[in-house]
């Protein structure tokens, strides 16, 4: 039975469809904002591998169609954008601001914490890219020699961190403007801070979706040069 199923070329795309349900599932039915759907998703696929003994490399072979969506995935969140163009233009020099203090304050971040915790160059820049998209951290790890499958997980990790405390935040910090959180979730967690960025509301999610484009954009120029700092 097992053999079966794992031989199925789609196993791995339905089994990650019904982890991700399951997890939308519990986050409707007690409404935590840790029950995040895709954390739950990701122990569910975790518990079902290890339960019967599954190789992740069999898993990935027949996941990997729900990855080819990622990058059509990304470019549709340029829609509601787009609808807020006109608020775009008015926050400008506000929205070019705290993108690029966001992206110095992550790469700094990172730099000290390596240099507390005695991280080597290969560790250092295998976090570099931690909160920009997968689409662009992936290839910025690799280019950079860093170990590419842990930087994966440290943009997911960061990705559902972002998503579970991003209201909770903003409660303590007293940030109630739209645009703000909208920056901040999309600098920050990527897609998945403007996926719950989206839940807030349709500038937030604007917002969220501009600073993934263009956080990835000053990532990628900024990591070039703290990447010789270590």
């Amino acid at each position: 039975m097992k053999h079966i199923l794992t031989d199925s070329i789609f196993f791995g795309a339905v089994l990650s469809l019904a982890a991700y349900e399951a997890g939308l599932l519990l986050k409707k039915k007690f409404k935590l904002a840790v029950l995040n759907p895709l954390l739950i998703g990701t122990l569910c696929v975790m518990a079902v591998l290890t339960l019967m003994k599954i190789e992740y490399p069999r898993y990935n072979e027949s996941a990997k169609y729900i990855s080819y969506l990622l990058t059509p995935a990304t470019v549709c969140l340029a829609v509601p954008l787009y609808r807020q163009i006109n608020l775009l233009k008015q926050n400008l020099k506000a929205v070019a601001g705290g993108i690029s203090a966001g992206v110095l304050a992550n790469l700094f971040s990172i730099f000290l914490l390596s240099k507390l915790l005695g991280l080597n160059h290969e560790q250092y820049v295998t976090l570099l890219p931690k909160s920009i998209t997968t689409a662009i951290g992936l290839g910025l790890s690799e280019e950079l020699g860093g170990i590419t499958t842990i930087t994966v997980a440290v943009i997911i990790i960061t990705g559902i961190l972002g998503n579970v405390i991003a209201e909770l935040v903003c409660s303590i910090f007293r940030i109630a403007d739209p645009v703000a959180k909208g920056l901040a979730l999309g600098t920050a967690s990527h897609a998945i801070g403007t996926a719950k960025a989206m839940e807030m509301g349709e500038i937030e999610g604007a917002m969220s979706s501009l600073a993934i484009a263009v956080a990835g954009l000053v990532t990628v120029c900024g990591v070039s040069v703290f990447a010789e700092l270590m």
